[in-house]
């Protein structure tokens, strides 16, 4: 028996029929991104695992349990790409984007991997588009932020996400807060998980984002941290507010919003649908004040958010989303008789070089066959070619939607001409 070999347990194939979605998707998140001025940033899948434990946090569930370290031939130890925001910022340091001057706007489309149990819109490798503004302290770059998110679902179709919003603080205000989380949880260490024992010296803030069921009902009850914030935060807090108010993007106020990496500060917010289940987040984010200077730059204000294409793609469907579908080829050139084979190889040859979309047969099929196979692949006409177009250099170009037929000279140029998308 042959070996069957399938792809890994939480990694998923995107077909060949499904990828105009994904395209879909991808296209109008660039479009969206560049009207408010953010351009296309890549960068390695793989880096230095320092840069995710000093950037994400040595006490998220990212860096404890999730994600993919190994020690390369050379001895170093890197990891497969978790989450996007740490590179960037790493990117723009190694480089210096900021001698251009500031805010430094980036986006990007990435796939990243984390190992946690596979379902419904979360996997092992998942992709994402995501946002950052590196250099600006200004509520208006927290407005602007999530205005793009809000932007784009709302060119994309999407209907009925909410807008959740909390402040989490800076480090001014947040160790007050850290002192009511410890003094509430301490008398309760008998009903935490392991892993929120040890966080709760360390920052107790993660143990609201543990996704254990009896630390989650814990966490109902502890303390808010806009209780907690000073007055610098309540004011970023009240303007951001205010300007999201302005630009008519409603929103509501979720005090357990904390996100689930260590870099933030000040403003975070959730995207959130109830139409995909209880993994309902499609897009967050918020502020990193502190992660350029904790990865060795100058102090520099920074912010972002990503959404996840995987699930952004189920609320969609839930939604009844329609995606314009691929078109099918410009033309489809069917081939009567060996004389016409090599003839027209160079038509379909001259045709692409010009722009135009042609296809052929490739599986020897007869003519009726082929004509078959161009109504499968959705072309949009149709010429045949056998001896007699080639001793008369005249085809009949059929349109495949209509059935007219007109007849044509046997060139691309005359072909070409006659195609009116192209």
């Amino acid at each position: 028996m042959a070996l069957k070999i399938s792809a890994p347990r939480g990694t998923k194939d995107v077909l060949p029929g499904d990828v105009y979605k994904w395209q879909f998707v991808e296209r109008v998140f660039r479009e969206t991104a560049g009207l408010f001025g953010y351009r296309e940033h890549r960068f390695p899948t793989f880096e230095h695992t320092e840069l995710f434990v000093r950037g994400v946090g040595d006490t998220t569930d990212v860096v404890q349990k999730e994600m993919y370290t190994f020690t390369d031939k050379g001895g170093r130890s890197v990891t497969l790409r978790p989450e996007g925001t740490a590179s960037v910022v790493r990117s723009f340091l190694e480089h210096s984007l900021y001698a251009a001057g500031l805010p430094v706007k980036s986006c990007y489309l990435i796939s990243n991997f984390r190992y946690e149990k596979p379902q419904e819109g979360r996997l092992r490798e998942f992709h994402q588009f995501g946002a950052e503004c590196i250099g600006s302290a200004e509520p208006i770059a927290d407005a602007e932020l999530i205005g793009l998110a809000d932007a784009y679902f709302r060119r994309l179709g999407i209907r009925g996400l909410a807008l959740e919003l909390n402040s989490i603080g800076c480090p001014e205000c947040r160790p007050k807060f850290h002192s009511a989380l410890r003094a509430y949880f301490d008398g309760r260490k008998n009903e935490l998980c392991d892993t929120c024992l040890t966080r709760l010296e360390r920052n107790p803030m993660r143990i609201l984002d543990c996704k254990n069921p009896a630390c989650a009902e814990l966490a109902k009850s502890a303390p808010t941290v806009l209780d907690f914030l000073c007055d610098d935060c309540k004011t970023h807090f009240d303007r951001t507010k205010a300007l999201l108010t302005e630009m008519g993007i409603p929103f509501s106020i979720n005090p357990n919003i904390v996100r689930g990496l260590d870099y933030y500060t000040r403003t975070v917010f959730e995207f959130v649908s109830d139409q995909i289940g209880a993994q309902g987040t499609v897009c967050g984010g918020g502020r990193y004040d502190d992660l350029v200077s904790e990865l060795g730059g100058q102090p520099m204000p920074a912010l972002g958010f990503a959404g996840g294409v995987e699930r952004l793609l189920l609320v969609m469907e839930a939604q009844g989303v329609r995606i314009p579908e691929e078109d099918g080829c410009d033309l489809f050139v069917a081939v009567a008789g060996e004389e016409a084979m090599l003839p027209v190889q160079r038509l379909v040859q001259e045709l692409r070089f010009a722009g135009v979309s042609v296809e052929r047969d490739l599986m020897g099929r007869a003519l009726k066959a082929q004509m078959k196979y161009a109504s499968r692949i959705r072309a949009r006409y149709c010429v045949v070619v056998g001896e007699e177009e080639i001793q008369n250099q005249k085809v009949m170009l059929k349109d495949m939607q209509t059935g007219e037929q007109v007849p044509i000279e046997l060139n691309a140029q005359a072909i070409r001409a006659k195609l009116p998308k192209v």
